[in-house]
């Protein structure tokens, strides 16, 4: 099988490429990504030079990159994450960069998918379309769709572009919808790593609000290989919701991180609630789970445990990070190519 990977360098892109480099010898895998602030090229430090594994540069909203990379390279099947993704950007910087790259940027490439006759499209979204629950009760798949905020409204309106292609067009499509997710490479402004590593610099912990809000978290591989069993057996034109069945606020997510580092909880600081801010996240992952025979492996408290200590390892990885120095590697690596 020959995927083309979108956004690849981003978190759960590259831990999805070294996942299935590990589990599928006979794969090819184009990565292409535009290396936005978010896209490493260091996450994928450890394959760049695997033979099974190509990095195409380019911009899934600009037409003749996606025209490129489709006449480049015969696909069997893409696998779509290319996205804005972060909420208080959106909040705060303006929806504009998550109209174009999650609405139009989706567009582009299921027009490629139809034009260039690539058998599968698989479209990596989030719990975030179905808004907020109350204090019982998970996500299904038939939940209506109610976005809270500008990341989310986009990553409806591209789900909703995917499913018009399958009814419009036929186009075998898929889509699955995960809950929180957490690991390795991820980038630090997100819940996790930000906490680990504030509490390493011993800087302020900032927990918006009470802390209170739910959230649903899974371990980046255990939803790489839901995103794997999708691929390989999912249904056209089906959703399929991929959680990790551990619902928890975030200030105890904070404070097992804080215990982890044997740090202080005076390091936490409230600060004032982001607008829109839904209050729980659940997923029932039910149908994907009976349908495709997917099993979460990883609890929450041990996967914590192995993130932390990753974070520890890679010290110079999320430093680089924070100082802006990653953004050379790609310079370094390929600006002469």
């Amino acid at each position: 099988m020959k995927l083309l990977i979108t956004g690849g360098a981003g978190f759960i892109g590259s831990n999805f490429i070294h996942y299935m480099l590990a589990e599928h010898p006979d794969i090819q895998i184009v990565n292409f990504d535009a290396l936005t602030y978010a896209g490493n090229l260091e996450n994928l430090g450890p394959v760049e030079r695997n033979p099974h594994y190509t990095f195409v540069k380019g911009d899934i909203t600009v037409e003749a990159d996606v025209t490129a990379v489709f006449k480049a390279h015969v696909m069997d099947a893409v696998v779509h994450f290319a996205a804005e993704s972060h909420v208080d950007r959106s909040l705060h910087l303006g929806p504009e960069a998550f109209i174009r790259t999650n609405i139009l940027g989706t567009q582009r490439l299921l027009d490629a998918v139809r034009a260039h006759r690539v058998r599968r499209f698989v479209h990596v979204s989030t719990d975030e379309v179905y808004g907020s629950l109350e204090s019982e009760g998970r996500f299904m798949e038939t939940s209506p769709i109610q976005p809270n905020n500008p990341y989310a409204a986009t990553k409806a309106g591209s789900d909703f572009m995917v499913r018009a292609a399958h009814r419009s067009h036929g186009l075998d499509a898929v889509i699955t919808r995960c809950s929180n997710n957490f690991g390795p490479y991820q980038f630090p402004e997100k819940l996790i790593p930000l906490m680990i590593a504030n509490a390493l610099e011993n800087k302020p912990l900032p927990v918006y609000g009470d802390g209170r809000q739910v959230r649903d978290w899974i371990y980046v591989r255990d939803h790489c290989r839901g995103i794997d069993c999708v691929l390989r057996q999912g249904k056209a034109g089906e959703v399929y919701n991929i959680g990790g069945m551990h619902d928890v606020p975030n200030l105890e997510v904070v404070r097992l991180i804080l215990k982890l580092l044997d740090k202080p909880s005076s390091l936490i600081q409230h600060v004032t609630d982001r607008p829109g801010h839904d209050r729980r996240y659940a997923i029932d992952s039910t149908k994907i789970e009976t349908e495709l025979g997917w099993r979460r492996q990883f609890d929450f408290e041990t996967a914590l445990k192995v993130t932390v200590d990753w974070y520890l390892q890679n010290r110079a990885w999320w430093e680089r990070i924070r100082s802006g120095e990653y953004q050379k590697y790609y310079a370094a690596m390929y600006g002469n190519r």
